[in-house]
């Protein structure tokens, strides 16, 4: 910029000596002389003329007082029930029981504090948190609502080969859990155990094979077992018992070694290892899933290698806390129940006065809110894949009971004084949310000069005052 206001000023200075000499053509050319150099030696920019579109972003600093608690607001028995709260003042985090008595606790130092309860019945229930600090001084406390609701049975197909307790464990496991079994066990060359389910399986929720099934199977069989996998049908694998290691890696590319003896291990049950594992957390596309399970996906459907035994020692002693292992496992392996109604949790605290979005899976038709006296129908939205969704503004606190395709479903709303750490953390995430789908103002671009007029401009400048000096 320097340059350009001396280039200015000289051009100025001799063009007030021509005008002195009253030369009025020599003084116009070294201006427009000057005017090409600046421009050419400066940097100048048009008007904006490109416009860009920048999304907004919300900066805001860190609330020492932020609270945010996250549990599952429906849960089957069976399930432990655990409640999450993130406070950074909290050290202890005590869940409640509706006549006021502490069901569990946890306190520590660590971003966030755990709690968890084993409901023993199917119920609809509105707990307590309640947070404390270091002084046991009450920080916050509300309600926290959910369903213990009766769960939709697991279809389960079963085939054995190597009779043992645990298999045996197991059918008692998922008998309780009134899982739907068809279970087969073969207790020598000619006899079989069968259990026939109760109902028509048309696409299992889970096979469950003991290794030495698999490997006993013709290829034929074996075919028809993968592309029962392939079609969507987890298959679990009891690995106590395999016994062909190459077997393993020619058919599913699991490499698997031979465990060395070992005392039990694990949390919460102590197992003993299966003879045969993989010696890494990862091998080819294997991943492990939890302790001593690895799993693999096979088209629509997966593969889990559980590479554990003698769980069947914990089936009179700990059976709860087995129940819980064996839960564990399966979310691990993602096991789910094929659900033909799911509802959706809404990511916002609903209170009343505001708008609440309701939505589901495998509804169709018209949603029924008693209550309200609303009869909507359901509506696509395009943000929530497969999913249909209403829209309601809540009158009350308390469970808000919907119905619709012959199903009952319910959600609570919270009071208006219920959380307001907890809700005030939500408005920042939705602001930020929308913030950042929001296009800020448009921001302009501006565009510099082109350099040649003015190197133009300055050379025939130059050369005319040349031309007229020369005469």
């Amino acid at each position: 910029m320097i340059a350009v206001i001396v280039i200015v000023l000289t051009g100025v200075a001799s063009a007030i000596l021509y005008l002195l000499r009253r030369q009025w053509g020599e003084a116009l050319l070294v201006l427009l002389a000057a005017a090409g150099l600046a421009g050419l030696t400066g940097k100048f920019d048009l008007p904006a003329s490109a416009d860009r579109a920048m999304a907004r972003q919300v900066h805001s600093a860190p609330d020492s007082a932020e609270l945010r608690l996250d549990f599952p607001r429906v849960i089957t028995p069976g399930r432990m029930f655990r409640l999450t709260a993130s406070a950074p003042k909290a050290k202890r985090l005590q869940l409640l029981a509706e006549n006021g008595q502490v069901v569990a606790e946890a306190s520590g130092e660590g971003p966030s504090l755990v709690v968890q309860w084993l409901p023993p019945a199917v119920e609809t229930l509105v707990f307590k948190a309640r947070l404390l600090d270091a002084d046991g001084k009450s920080i916050a406390e509300g309600p926290v609502p959910f369903e213990v609701r009766e769960a939709v049975p697991l279809q389960v197909q079963g085939s054995f080969s190597s009779p043992s307790f645990d298999a045996g464990a197991l059918n008692v496991l998922l008998a309780n859990s009134n899982a739907v079994l068809d279970w087969q066990v073969t207790l020598g060359k000619t006899v079989t155990r069968n259990e026939t389910a109760r109902a028509r399986i048309p696409r299992p929720d889970m096979l469950v094979v003991d290794a030495a099934y698999v490997e006993r199977l013709s290829e034929t069989a074996r075919a028809a077992l993968l592309a029962q996998v392939a079609a969507g049908s987890p298959l679990l694998v009891l690995a106590s018992s395999a016994r062909e290691p190459q077997f393993w890696l020619r058919t599913l590319d699991l490499a698997i070694k031979e465990q060395a003896e070992a005392k039990p291990a694990g949390a919460p049950l102590a197992l003993m290892s299966a003879p045969f594992n993989p010696s890494s957390a990862s091998s080819g596309p294997w991943s492990a899933a939890g302790d001593r399970v690895w799993s693999r996906p096979w088209e629509k459907g997966r593969i889990i290698w559980l590479g554990v035994s003698d769980w069947h020692r914990y089936a009179i002693s700990e059976p709860q806390a087995l129940g819980v292992w064996w839960q564990d496992v399966l979310d691990r392996a993602g096991i789910r129940r094929n659900e033909e109604l799911v509802w959706l949790t809404s990511e916002e605290l609903p209170v009343p006065g505001q708008r609440l979005e309701v939505c589901a899976h495998g509804v169709r038709g018209e949603v029924v809110f008693p209550v309200l006296k609303q009869t909507l129908t359901w509506q696509r939205r395009p943000d929530k894949a497969d999913a249909m969704c209403v829209a309601v503004w809540p009158a009350a606190p308390g469970w808000l009971k919907m119905e619709t395709v012959g199903k009952a479903g319910q959600v609570y709303v919270h009071a208006k004084e219920d959380w307001p750490l907890w809700q005030k953390a939500q408005r920042r995430d939705a602001l930020a949310r929308k913030a950042a789908s929001t296009p800020a103002a448009v921001a302009k671009m501006p565009t510099p000069l082109p350099a040649w007029p003015f190197a133009l401009l300055f050379a025939a400048a130059m050369l005319l005052l040349w031309w007229r000096e020369r005469r």
